[in-house]
């Protein structure tokens, strides 16, 4: 296996605490699938035969759902070592609650459910830790989604843009960073229009609040970001 998909495993919370070593020996096991898409190509559609837990090894991966409309709302962007596709691995209904859209060109691995829990064929040392990591995981994405219903429970547009900045500021550690989704990607993610997004970024960056170039952005008044989140 490629060294760039084995150092986005390692980073993996699915393998985490499984040295090296024995996560080769598990994936000789295992045999996941791995495929390659170009970007913007459709990785999976909502409802969909479910088929494995999707492992980003390359690119990056969009979540969203969608209506019959054509509207959607950006769920969440998945980089390398992340997955996704965990929360219907062990559901009664096996089709996917969400489609996935490569940003990028992208390489995914696919794990089929009963690969993880089930009984290992060469008694790998690390199978029960796998088991451990995906209870890990599931609980992990539950409270992510929690994140997202407060989002939508904000009542106006600089709330949801200032929780989303701070949260970027949190993750960077720099008040100067580039936003992981362009304008269209972050209208559909906080579930408001483009121009609207447009125009109260403007008014913010007016007010000295951020400053904006292309898709990198500068927090100049964190406080005022933070009042906002009362709005």
């Amino acid at each position: 296996m490629k060294k760039s998909y084995m150092n986005a495993l390692e980073k993996c919370l699915l393998f985490r605490g499984i040295p090296s070593e024995q996560l080769s020996t598990m994936l000789e096991c295992i045999k996941p699938k791995i495929e390659s898409y170009k970007k913007n190509q459709y990785i999976t559609f909502m409802e969909d035969k479910f088929t494995g837990v999707g492992i980003v090894l390359e690119g990056e991966v969009i979540l969203a759902k969608e209506n019959a409309a054509g509207n959607r709302v950006i769920i969440d962007v998945v980089k390398p070592g992340e997955i996704f596709g965990e929360m219907i691995a062990f559901a009664q209904k096996k089709v996917w609650p969400v489609t996935a859209l490569a940003q990028s060109s992208c390489t995914i691995m696919f794990m089929p459910p009963d690969k993880i829990i089930g009984e290992c064929p060469k008694m790998c040392e690390s199978h029960r830790q796998l088991i451990m990591n995906m209870l890990s995981v599931v609980s992990e994405k539950a409270i992510n989604l929690n994140r997202k219903v407060e989002y939508l429970a904000m009542k106006s547009l600089r709330a949801k843009l200032s929780r989303f900045l701070l949260e970027q500021y949190k993750k960077t550690g720099k008040p100067m960073f580039v936003m992981p989704l362009n304008r269209n990607e972050l209208s559909d993610f906080l579930n408001v229009s483009r121009p609207s997004l447009s125009r109260e970024m403007c008014r913010m960056r007016d007010e000295g609040i951020i400053d904006f170039y292309r898709s990198s952005i500068q927090i100049l008044d964190e406080e005022a970001l933070k009042e906002a989140l009362d709005s």
